[in-house]
């Protein structure tokens, strides 16, 4: 007998023209799958980019109404901002070009506080300042407790006044 087992082993193998047809099949399969699939990607990345210039340019003109500037404004906005189209980053913009648009710069509201606001201010920095904390009461009564003396406790009264 002999050891040569190469025989058994080609005999399993068939190398039948069925097989080699179903590989084919298959890869035609495979790239007919690939070809829908890149389709898609295709589809869903031009949907992505609709959608994404739809939302950047409800927000500037959402911005421009807030403004109270006419909306055909948008079109120089979205041109000009690259990629930032936050509220904030139109705002800017606006502020920026707002002699484009005949805006005026808002003053500042500090700068026209009338006198009442001032003066309601002033007695309200005097209430606060005297005011008793609770810190600061927790730290009186605590060196109140501590004190070991009349001395002491007069010495106390007269720091807090």
């Amino acid at each position: 007998m002999s050891n040569n087992y190469w025989d058994d082993e080609d005999e399993d193998q068939d190398t039948d023209t069925d097989t080699q047809m179903d590989g084919s099949d298959l890869l035609k399969k495979l790239r007919k799958a690939k070809r829908a699939d890149e389709k898609r990607i295709k589809e869903l990345t031009e949907q992505l980019e609709g959608f994404s210039k739809a939302q950047r340019e409800s927000t500037v003109k959402s911005v421009l109404e807030k403004k109270g500037v006419n909306q055909k404004a948008a079109r120089l906005v979205l041109k000009d901002l690259d990629g930032d189209f936050s509220e904030e980053a139109v705002s800017n913009w606006l502020d920026e070009n707002a002699d484009l648009f005949g805006l005026s710069q808002a003053p500042e509201e500090s700068s026209i506080m009338s006198q009442e606001d001032r003066a309601s201010l002033r007695n309200q920095d005097a209430l606060t300042q005297n005011a008793v904390s609770p810190d600061r009461a927790n730290d009186l009564e605590y060196r109140m407790s501590q004190a070991t003396s009349e001395e002491d406790i007069i010495a106390i009264l007269r720091s807090q006044q």
